[in-house]
């Protein structure tokens, strides 16, 4: 069997990670990538990358210059939102080609639109092809975590959840998004106007959480608050001084009967040490049994999020097609072996029928 071959499509921080760690993958050949800097096209990926070596793969503008039916699968990285990336996932699906795409919004898209989630996956159908969305928030660490922890439940109650973040490794979008470095007033009115949001991807979590259980929710309802600074704190992008806000403590509450049966909630600020404050992912469940898991530090969200999508590369060639979500697939692993192995033998023969 060939290599399988993957094309990236963003060559930003997510799209370059995941494609220095696929680089060394045993059975897998990046075939192309494609930036939305006019300014990166035509060098070479590796040098992109910094491996010191060429890969023999020039960066391209152009989609149609790389995404051909012999690609497997897309690994997509350019926007957190459905309105920007529809008509991307529309020309790799019309390739007959895979995708998986890391957009917050697709981690369960019928969340946010209906429509959008109808047509991706009748277009899916249609060529063959299966498309998924993931990531570390959400696709994994509070929704998909969450529910394979339930696993172990006869009974379930409610569920808590939350995930504490550093958020200094970012850069000046998030910086913007999260309102660090805004005075409390500007930050409340960012939240107003829209321009600061919190966490995307509570409502896809909530959603996926409760389909799987069968809980049919009346609401979700979320609250974004200033978590404001008592020390000076700073990063590259930003200077945070006392009663400044450092970050954004952002809960999601999904309601049954006027009970809150699912809360997810993700504070996140730049240096919390400085205040004491440790990073860490935490599910507490209640029910017959409960059950409580802890993770300190954190799981790291970008190198999380590279390697959630890599390693669903064989689950998402190896599914139907149409559109997927985390609660449909296997369970990923690390892909520490030659990934072709992972590959369905009705797939193969298909390949060589074919």
């Amino acid at each position: 069997m060939e290599n399988l071959k993957v094309v990236i499509w963003g060559m930003g921080s997510m799209g370059s990670g995941m494609a220095k760690y696929l680089v060394d993958k045993e059975g897998v050949e990046i075939t192309g990538a494609i930036a939305n800097r006019a300014s990166k096209a035509g060098t070479d990926l590796g040098e992109q990358l910094g491996l010191g070596r060429k890969l023999g793969v020039e960066i391209t503008n152009d989609p149609a210059e790389v995404i051909k039916e012999d690609v497997d699968v897309v690994l997509h990285a350019t926007s957190s939102f459905l309105s920007d990336i529809f008509e991307q996932l529309k020309f790799i699906i019309e390739r007959k080609v895979n995708v998986i795409s890391i957009a917050e919004e697709m981690a369960y898209p019928s969340a946010e639109d209906e429509d959008f989630a109808e047509k991706i996956d009748e277009l899916a159908r249609e060529n063959g092809v299966s498309v998924l969305g993931t990531g570390i928030n959400p696709g994994f660490v509070l929704d998909l975590l969450i529910v394979n922890l339930t696993g172990a439940c006869a009974e379930v109650k409610s569920i808590k959840a939350s995930r504490v973040n550093d958020l200094s490794p970012f850069g000046p979008t998030v910086m913007k998004t999260q309102g660090v470095g805004t005075t409390v007033d500007e930050f409340e009115e960012g939240v107003k106007k829209g321009s600061i949001v919190g966490h995307i991807g509570f409502k896809q979590s909530i959603e996926m959480i409760a389909d799987r259980l069968g809980w049919e929710l009346d609401e979700i309802i979320q609250t974004r608050e200033p978590i404001v600074s008592k020390t000076e704190r700073e990063t590259p992008h930003v200077k945070v001084k006392p009663g400044m806000v450092a970050g954004c403590k952002h809960i999601a509450y999904g309601l049954k009967d006027g009970k809150e049966i699912i809360t997810l909630e993700h504070p996140q600020q730049i240096h919390p040490g400085k205040e004491g404050v440790e990073t860490g992912d935490y599910i507490n469940i209640k029910g017959t049994p409960d059950i409580n898991m802890s993770i300190q530090p954190e799981i790291p969200g970008g190198i999380g999020t590279m390697a959630v999508a890599i390693n669903m590369i064989p689950q998402i060639i190896n599914a139907a097609p149409g559109l997927m979500t985390m609660k449909d697939l296997p369970v990923p692993s690390a892909l520490m072996g030659d990934v072709r192995k992972m590959i369905a033998a009705s797939k193969k023969v298909a390949e060589m029928v074919h």
